[in-house]
């Protein structure tokens, strides 16, 4: 499903090669479907709300607290290997607790830290560290959306959630730290490999 969502979108003109940073949630499905139509190197920022309550998810009530502050303070570092330090450090205590809870903090760590490795400004970093900024409109779409009591087999599901986007259009605003996406853009840039010069020889007369 995901990936032919992006092929839709490849047909319908969204030149993939074109330097982006993809910010998801961690599905496997979503993160595959990226690499496959923008390639390897496609820089994806691993939503950090997402592995944060997925490290909480396997501790106790008790141990949540201290964990969730040192998660917080190693994200708020803004150099990107200090946070990667940070992280490592308290994976390594995880394992002594618990090592589900420090598997889930490795799985895809450093993906975590696009933003950081991308030396993207603190306010934009905020923006981008996380899904947040998509999924109140998302949550639109859904409120929309459950107003079909009877799904028919056709184009229908589109048509809705292009509504529910539609709707959602409304209230959106300019994210926090816009005006620090021309150094996003700068940095996104200089991850695209150069294009060796073609050396044309002249044909022997």
């Amino acid at each position: 499903m995901v990936g032919e969502l992006l092929g839709e979108l490849a047909n319908r003109g969204v030149d993939f090669s074109e330097p982006r940073l993809y910010v998801l949630d961690g599905g496997k499905a979503l993160h595959a479907a990226v690499k496959k139509y923008a390639g390897e190197s496609a820089p994806i920022q691993r939503c950090q709300v997402h592995k944060r309550r997925n490290v909480l998810d396997h501790l106790t009530d008790e141990q949540k607290p201290l964990v969730a502050k040192k998660l917080n303070v190693a994200y708020a570092l803004e150099e990107h290997a200090a946070a990667k330090l940070a992280l490592e450090q308290l994976q390594r205590e995880l394992m002594d607790i618990n090592p589900g809870a420090a598997r889930s903090l490795g799985e895809g760590l450093e993906e975590t830290l696009t933003v950081h490795r991308l030396h993207v400004p603190p306010q934009l970093r905020k923006t981008l560290a996380s899904t947040n900024v998509i999924e109140s409109a998302f949550s639109i779409v859904e409120r929309v959306c459950s107003n079909v009591m009877r799904w028919h087999p056709s184009d229908q599901r589109e048509r809705w959630v292009g509504s529910g986007l539609l709707v959602a259009e409304k209230q959106f605003r300019r994210v926090q730290g816009h005006k620090q996406i021309p150094n996003l853009l700068r940095e996104l840039k200089l991850l695209v490999p150069s294009k060796p010069e073609v050396v044309k020889r002249r044909k022997a007369s």
